[in-house]
């Protein structure tokens, strides 16, 4: 069984994403807008890379 400490920064962290999370009424999608748009308005440079594709799965029957 694997036993939890209590990690102070980890708190921090969790109650910074409940917080924002609770803004938008825990909405992934209004979240994820949210970050968005921060990402937008904000002068860093983001890389989107394309999709991996999907690992083919095999029947062993």
């Amino acid at each position: 069984m694997k036993t939890t400490t209590n990690d102070p920064i980890v708190a921090e962290v969790r109650a910074a994403r409940d917080k924002h999370a609770a803004q938008f009424g825990y909405d992934i999608k209004e979240i994820f807008k949210n970050i968005r748009a921060q990402q937008k308005s904000s002068s860093r440079k983001y890389v989107r890379y394309p999709a991996r594709p999907a690992a083919a799965t095999t029947s062993t029957e």
